[in-house]
């Protein structure tokens, strides 16, 4: 019988969650930037867990090729390179367009999230508050996706962001113009949904993925 005091409980994610959660999240935010050596005993310390579980979390992250390991030396930050960025975006290209395509016959059924979301977006520059524009503008393209009803798709895109953020997209986002630029293209693409083709919302959604490809094309 289930404890009264244990219902709606999370359980504490393991030590190699902890571990893994720590480091992807300093690659991502450059605090180890590309090109830097890792010990198993550094993640470890400032994690509090012990060698074994750094080591499920540095395989875990180099799978998604994030770090390379070398044994008896720690892990490589893999650098990000023009070919990367290329990929990625090109990746995050075929998701995207294919999502939208996918949820066009539904679109009545997202336009109200994505409203939602745009307002979020809004409501966060006024407050000049960057990561809850760039959380609710991730959350935006992710209603999309989700919404096409692919699991391994969404589990890709999520993916694919991630390494974005580790190619400067935080960088470039600190620029006013970037936001100016999200809230008028997510608004559009929210004003095509209206349309009696889906013509305008493919095009305008392609059209804000190339336009964040340049700008971080522009970093390199």
């Amino acid at each position: 019988m289930t404890h009264p005091s244990s219902v709606g409980r999370t359980a504490p994610p393991s030590a190699a969650e902890r571990a893994y959660r720590h480091l992807k999240r300093a690659i991502l935010e450059q605090v180890h930037p590309g090109g830097s050596l890792v010990s198993e005993g550094e993640i470890a310390e400032a994690t509090g867990v012990s060698r074994t579980p750094v080591r499920e979390a540095l395989l875990r992250l180099e799978t998604e090729g994030l770090v390379r390991l070398y044994p008896k030396r720690g892990a490589l930050i893999l650098p990000v390179s023009a070919r990367e960025i290329t990929d990625v975006i090109e990746a995050r290209r075929l998701v995207e367009v294919h999502a939208a395509e996918q949820v066009w016959p539904r679109r009545a059924e997202i336009r109200a999230d994505l409203a939602a979301r745009l307002a979020e977006m809004r409501a966060a520059h006024a407050a000049g508050d960057l990561t809850a524009l760039m959380a609710a503008d991730r959350a935006f393209h992710a209603t999309v996706v989700d919404a096409a009803g692919n699991e391994i798709l969404a589990e890709l895109y999520q993916r694919l962001r991630d390494r974005q953020l580790r190619m400067g997209e935080t960088t470039f986002r600190f620029s006013p113009r970037w936001a100016d630029m999200a809230l008028t293209e997510h608004a559009a693409q929210l004003a095509a949904l209206d349309a009696d083709d889906p013509g305008p919302w493919l095009a305008a959604v392609a059209t804000h993925i190339d336009n964040a490809a340049r700008a971080l094309r522009g970093l390199r």
